[in-house]
């Protein structure tokens, strides 16, 4: 599949050949692990951290440090096995296990992608109704236009959607870093110590996990650097290794920064008085009181 126009192609032949090796031509290979970083920052993470943050305050904190630590593991090495094989997850996978078990992983990774789908779909629908007070309907119709209209620009190669996404993932880091400035913030509360307060605790670290280490982001990434540019020997085939390994991490600790800020986020603001707090919709109505509607906009953009 012609992911890039010939034109960035062309332009990131010169960097891996030496000719080009500025700031501008290096940034030609940002963008899969962006793309990646999104299932990151889904409704499944803001639940999950808004229900930690709101019931155990920071205490969980460690939790969403360490998961995101473990998806920049999994994610580096999704890139590499796309640059080193020129194939993805899905067709490694089925050249070199049975056909009962790629039946089996083509099942569970098909009903993963729609759950997880449909997740983030709903939550778009509802940030626009909470955000401009529509109908869910509506905001399920203009979700669904706006995931469309991203699509198309995929006409003109993908770069211009990575672009876009990309724009879309500053939005979201600016929005959570006007959170933090306007949600008090107890930096002296041991904030990264590793425990588990009780059973429950333990469930959604679980959870916190389970929405930070997904499998569609893993098989997502293998085919987005399967064919991404030109390689011609080894040494440029390490070139892009290094600069994969430097956007997985760069991307992946916007993300990690954005789901901490979350938890943080409710610690403030719901910990002491509102800790049954659980879901993006009573957070909004509640942070709206305490905060202000500035800061219960920033939780749902």
């Amino acid at each position: 599949m012609q992911t890039l126009s010939d034109k960035t192609r062309a332009r990131m032949s010169d960097v891996l050949s030496g000719k080009n090796l500025g700031l501008r031509g290096k940034l030609l290979f940002a963008g899969p692990a962006i793309i990646a970083s999104v299932a990151y920052m889904d409704p499944g993470n803001c639940a999950t951290n808004i229900q930690a943050g709101a019931g155990y305050g920071y205490k969980l904190l460690w939790v969403v440090l360490l998961a995101n630590l473990i998806a920049m593991l999994f994610q580096a090495l999704s890139a590499r096995l796309g640059i080193v094989t020129g194939k993805n997850l899905a067709e490694l996978s089925r050249d070199n296990f049975s056909r009962p078990v790629v039946l089996i992983m083509w099942v569970i990774s098909e009903i993963a992608a729609m759950a997880t789908d449909l997740a983030e779909f709903l939550g778009g629908a509802i940030g626009l109704s909470l955000l401009f007070g529509l109908p869910l309907f509506v905001g399920m119709v203009i979700t669904a236009i706006v995931t469309y209209a991203i699509l198309i620009f995929e006409r003109s190669g993908f770069r211009p959607m990575e672009i876009v996404i990309g724009a879309m993932v500053g939005v979201i880091g600016l929005c959570y870093l006007a959170e933090m400035l306007i949600a008090p913030v107890d930096w002296a509360a041991g904030i990264l110590t590793p425990l588990m307060p009780d059973t429950p605790a333990l469930f959604i670290a679980v959870g916190i996990i389970g929405a930070t280490v997904m499998p569609h982001a893993i098989y997502l990434h293998s085919g987005l650097m399967q064919s991404r540019s030109d390689i011609r020997n080894d040494s440029e085939r390490a070139r892009v290794l290094r600069f994969s390994n430097i956007e997985v991490v760069m991307a992946l600790a916007v993300a990690g920064m954005v789901n901490m800020a979350m938890v943080i986020m409710a610690a403030s603001a719901f910990h002491q008085g509102y800790s049954e707090v659980a879901e993006i919709e009573t957070a909004y109505y509640t942070l709206t009181p305490l905060l202000g509607a500035a800061a219960a906009a920033f939780l749902t953009s």
